[in-house]
């Protein structure tokens, strides 16, 4: 399982923001850095098909072998992680798990057990989000996520609301779930970008490590 950006380029008032021609492997964290401003997000907006005026896109995005780029969203199969858990409200710890399963998965039940179990919150299942730490939010927000059988994940700053130590606790869990996948991680913080061993570029493609 692979992610290439063939040639990728996404442009904004006739200079390129983002310029890159790699690919990232399963198992593998892609580190992008970079300032405010300079096309960290818009990059993985790209990627998940999401792009619009009036930023233009030349290249191609492969996820496992396919061609992906004249694809909706809805059928990249790519997850995409933010800074903040987007849990719903109106659901509970288990409905929102399955929020990432298909309505006519056979076995549904079990597998919701096991995200609870993987995210350590074995009978929680019928909690308020909201009673929940941000620890725990965080992880629910992840298991969902891998719910839904993504072929790459990205990780938008997803760590940078959460304090020192509970920051190094979910980066670490979550590169353990996300090891059999290619990954690409954007975040302001050097220390995420060492956790993850992989490489770290910036939107231009320069190697900063």
């Amino acid at each position: 399982m692979s992610l290439h950006l063939d040639s990728l380029r996404i442009g904004l008032d006739g200079r390129d923001m983002v310029a890159l021609d790699l690919t990232v492997n399963a198992g593998e964290v892609l580190t992008i850095m970079g300032p405010s401003g300079c096309g960290k997000s818009t990059l993985l907006t790209a990627l998940v098909g999401a792009l619009g005026s009036p930023f233009t896109m030349t290249g191609r995005i492969v996820l496992d072998g396919r061609d992906v780029t004249g694809l909706p969203t809805d059928k990249r199969r790519m997850g995409l992680l933010f800074q903040d858990d987007v849990l719903f409200p109106h659901l509970s710890v288990a409905g929102n798990l399955g929020f990432g399963l298909p309505p006519r998965t056979p076995d549904r039940a079990a597998r919701i057990a096991d995200a609870l179990a993987a995210a350590e919150l074995d009978g929680m299942g019928s909690r308020d989000p909201a009673t929940l730490s941000g620890g725990q939010r965080a992880r629910v927000a992840l298991m969902r996520m891998l719910l839904s059988a993504p072929r790459a994940l990205l990780l938008d700053e997803p760590f940078s609301r959460l304090d020192a130590d509970l920051r190094a606790q979910i980066r670490d869990f979550t590169f353990r779930q996300a090891r059999a996948l290619p990954t690409v991680l954007v975040t302001h913080d050097l220390e995420d970008a060492r956790a993850a061993q992989g490489r770290i570029l910036s939107v231009t493609g320069q190697v900063l490590n």
